[in-house]
This record gives C-alpha cells, sequence and structure tokens, in this order.
C-alpha cells in the first residue's frame, strides 16, 4: 500500500505538468499517451482518461486538485476491484451472468424508451380523463372530509363590514371581483379556495377555532356563517364539502389519471412493438421454435 501511495505521489509531478496545459487545449501531446499517471496491480489510468473526466473551465491549480481527487477515487476502486475479484473469484460465472442480463434489459429499456418517445400522444381531453374518472371512481376514495369555500377576517371597527359579508353571499363574478378588490383597499385578509378543494382541517385553521372542539355541524349549514375573537370578525361560506369515504373530486385527481393513460399508451406501444417484431422475424424464417411433438417435458427443464 505504501509504495502504491509513494508512485502516487510522484506521478503527480507529471500529472501537473499536464494539466498546466491551455484549457482550450484539451489533446494532450502524443509523447506523453502510453504513460500511466498511476498503477495499481495491472490496472493503469492514463493522463487521457483522467482528462476525459475534467471539467472545462477550471484553472490550473482547481485542475490540479480536482484531478488528485479523481486520481485517489480510481485507485481506491482499483484496490477494492482487486480484492473482490479475490474474494469471489469462485462467482465469477454468475457475476457475468447478472451483468449480462442487466446489459440486455438496459438495451431493451432505451428500445422500448425510444418508441414510446415517439410513439405515445402524452395529450389528453377532458372527456378521456372524465371517461377514466366515471369507470374508476369506486377506486378512489377521501381518507378525510374537504371542502371548497372562503373566509374572511376583517377588524372589528371595519364600518362596511355588511357590505362585505353580502359580497361574499354572492355568486355572480362581478360581485366576487368586488369582493377581492375591496378587501385588497382596506387590508382585509380574504381566502378564497371556492375553486379548489382543501382538507377540512386546513379550512378550519383560517378561523379562531379550538382544536379539541368538533365543528362538524358548520358543514350542513348553508350561506355566510360567523366568528369572532378579540380583534377580528370572521365571515365564511362553505360551498361544498366531500366527506371521508366519498369517492375523490376529479379535480383532485386529474394529474394522476393523466399519468394512467399515459402508462396504458406507453404499454400498448410496447406490446405494439413486440408484436411487430415477432411478426417480421417469422414472416422472414428468423424464428425457430419448437413444435408439439418437440417440447421438453416442464420436469427434465427443471
Amino acid at each position: 500500500m505504501c509504495l502504491r501511495r509513494r508512485h502516487i505521489v510522484r506521478s503527480f509531478a507529471l500529472l501537473l505538468s499536464l494539466l498546466l496545459v491551455q484549457t482550450a487545449c484539451r489533446e494532450l501531446p502524443r509523447y506523453f499517451g502510453e504513460r500511466p499517471l498511476a498503477r495499481v496491480g495491472e490496472s493503469e489510468l492514463f493522463a487521457s482518461e483522467l482528462r476525459r473526466t475534467l471539467p472545462e473551465g477550471l484553472s490550473s491549480a482547481d485542475s490540479t486538485a480536482y484531478a488528485r481527487v479523481l486520481v485517489d477515487r480510481w485507485v481506491r476502486r482499483q484496490l477494492k476491484l482487486q480484492e473482490a475479484e479475490q474474494l469471489f473469484s469462485s462467482d465469477e460465472a454468475e457475476i457475468d451472468r447478472k451483468v449480462e442480463e442487466y446489459r440486455q434489459s438496459l438495451l431493451i429499456r432505451r428500445l422500448e424508451q425510444f418508441y414510446v418517445d415517439r410513439l405515445v400522444d402524452t395529450t389528453y381531453t377532458e372527456a378521456e380523463v372524465a371517461a377514466y374518472y366515471d369507470a374508476h371512481k369506486a377506486d378512489f376514495k377521501l381518507d378525510r372530509t374537504i371542502v371548497r369555500g372562503s373566509v374572511v377576517r376583517i377588524p372589528k371597527e371595519y364600518r362596511q363590514k355588511r357590505r362585505l359579508r353580502e359580497l361574499l353571499a354572492s355568486d355572480a363574478p362581478a360581485r366576487r371581483q368586488d369582493l377581492h378588490d375591496s378587501c385588497l383597499k382596506n387590508e382585509c385578509d380574504l381566502t378564497d379556495r371556492s375553486e379548489e378543494w382543501i382538507d377540512y382541517a386546513d379550512f378550519l385553521s383560517l378561523l379562531p377555532t379550538v382544536r379539541s372542539q368538533s365543528y362538524d355541524g358548520l358543514l350542513a349549514r348553508s350561506g355566510v356563517q360567523e366568528m369572532a375573537d378579540d380583534g377580528s370578525v370572521y365571515y365564511f361560506r362553505i360551498d361544498a364539502v366531500r366527506r371521508a369515504g366519498d369517492a375523490v373530486p376529479l379535480e383532485r385527481l386529474r394529474p394522476t389519471i393523466r399519468r394512467v393513460l399515459f402508462n396504458q399508451r406507453q404499454q400498448q406501444v410496447i406490446r405494439e412493438h413486440e408484436e411487430s417484431l415477432y411478426r417480421h422475424a417469422d414472416e422472414e424464417g428468423e424464428l425457430q421454435l419448437p413444435s408439439e411433438a418437440d417440447e421438453t417435458p416442464a420436469e427434465e427443464v427443471r
């Protein structure tokens, strides 16, 4: 080990001279081509290999420091590999088999991705999304209560509280816009979740509620409701409710459904490509399959 480390230190004199070559010039002097920077057993690391891994734009000092780390990392890796080869030499055939399986799997995944990228349509109409939702609605159940609604917090001394309450009670788009404008102008806090579902617990956190108390009764009431604390009045309305056990609203499932539809189309493209390859090979006489008479009994295969 000490001899190897001394060899690495000596080799850095050569490494430094190589890294001082101008950054724009990525080619190494030809006479350095066969001289290793480091050696572990029969494995050698050449300057040309190291240069390919160095980021561009580094100063000479930074390049030297970075290269020092890379060489040390390479040496440690080679030492581990040598020990592993000695310890597990009897398992070499099994390791080779697994490496080959991985190589084949990687190639097949790249092939499939090649066709998926070119053939899968990633646009989905609302009708397609809704049709899937309707067919699988029973598979998507809520585990908590969710609501749509709005909350306005108003200082108690504010004189036009009644007007804000009336605006909150209206469903007319113009009146809702007036509510937003009035709250912004008069520094009243408006939380508008009338177009999106939120957990009921999060909705209650906008109100002066007590954690230990149940507020399920609020869910059954319609129109504008009111609460107050020492400094503020809270007007709120709950527009829609879905309880635990109900179907998850479509609005919350759109991203999930799009992913499911993409996976379906992806699998369809992969299956069709497999069938196309099979038919072509069969037509060209490239397949040789066992006949029923030639099939090996399952117990003999085992």
